[in-house]
């Protein structure tokens, strides 16, 4: 049974210490594959290096919307740079944060649309963050809508309603351990049922968003914790999970266009 974290930060420092041996656990817990998700240029470049120099790890380029208020075209020429290699999989994460609010709205809001179109014009799949941005996300991508775009909601968390309208962008959905939560997850499990199967991705959001049970025994997250949100996804589907195991593999590997042959 093969796994891909689809949505990982582990060139987090916290990983430092011991990268070895975290990716030693993630093979023995079936995860194959794992994307690292770009949040600023400094990161970026982390990223893609550990990508270059380990063996089923692919990275993306972006700036998340806290760091927003630092971004600037120079480092958009850069990244753009940087997405030409081949270890670059996808644009991202970007999106809209009005929780925290790290940065302006209008700023956040910018960054985001300049990245939506060279993303497009790159013809890279997307990462898309979203939290508490009262429609005004999901009215930007509508409003930009490309023809040819895909990405994935990470960390999807929304309603019903807004489920829908990704689903029918032809958008993909991450699903991470807060679907093992027993109070928290919720209304993630219910809403986990109306996504078509092929639409399904499994991702840790490491070092963050640890699942039951590990999250009663360590706090940071690690991709091999992938195992648990992905079981917990099967039985809540009641599916299979050496099937459903390689329909979110092969979903992952479609939406961010890996070849068999570049494991």
């Amino acid at each position: 049974m093969k796994l891909f974290d689809s949505h990982c930060h582990i060139d987090d420092k916290i990983f430092d210490p011991d990268f070895a041996d975290v990716l030693k656990r993630a093979g023995n817990a079936g995860v194959k594959g794992m994307m690292i998700a770009g949040i600023t240029l400094k990161m970026v470049r982390k990223a893609v290096s550990l990508a270059e120099n380990n063996h089923g790890l692919f990275a993306s380029v972006g700036v998340h919307p806290h760091d927003a208020s630092s971004c600037s075209e120079a480092d958009m020429k850069t990244l753009r740079e940087i997405a030409g290699n081949p270890k670059v999989k996808a644009w991202g994460e970007i999106g809209l944060d009005f929780n925290r609010m790290f940065s302006p709205q209008k700023i956040q809001e910018k960054w985001f649309v300049r990245q939506l179109e060279i993303a497009d014009e790159l013809k890279l799949p997307l990462i898309f963050h979203e939290r508490d941005s009262n429609g005004r996300f999901l009215q930007l991508i509508q409003k930009t809508c490309h023809q040819n775009r895909t990405g994935v909601v990470h960390c999807f968390s929304g309603s019903k309603k807004e489920l829908m309208a990704y689903i029918d962008l032809g958008l993909y959905i991450g699903i991470t351990g807060i679907i093992t939560i027993k109070t928290r997850g919720a209304d993630l499990r219910e809403l986990v049922k109306f996504i078509p199967v092929d639409r399904l991705l499994i991702e840790t959001d490491a070092p963050y968003l640890t699942p039951a049970p590990e999250k009663n025994k360590i706090h940071r997250n690690e991709p091999a914790f992938v195992r648990s949100t992905f079981l917990k996804l099967s039985e809540i589907l009641e599916q299979n999970p050496e099937k459903l195991a390689e329909t979110v593999w092969n979903n992952t590997c479609r939406l961010f266009k890996i070849q068999p042959s570049e494991f």
